[in-house]
């Protein structure tokens, strides 16, 4: 009885102390290799902010320039309801 709760309370330790600091330095190591995989696939590091391009700074104060302007959706033309028959309310006993 006395093996077994000696086991019992070394596997409860490991478990509770051990364990989270062992999961937690491998998903460090999975994250960071994934994250080097990454960088030689694609040439970035995606937990950097991309780099805003270079804009025209010789625009004059004032003016407005639109790279992109979405199309109109074409309206659909709205169908008139004339209304319908008119039904005197009867209440019934």
């Amino acid at each position: 009885m006395v093996k077994f709760l000696l086991i019992f309370f070394l596997v409860s330790l490991v478990l509770r102390f051990v364990l989270p600091v062992l999961m937690r330095w491998l998903v460090v190591r999975f994250v960071k290799k994934q994250t080097q995989r990454y960088s030689q696939q694609f040439g970035a590091n995606p937990f950097e902010a991309p780099r805003p391009e270079p804009r025209n700074t010789a625009a004059a104060n004032g003016q407005v320039h639109v790279d992109y302007v979405p199309p109109k959706p074409q309206a659909k033309p709205a169908k008139h309801f004339e209304g319908g028959e008119y039904v005197d309310f009867e209440e019934v006993k």
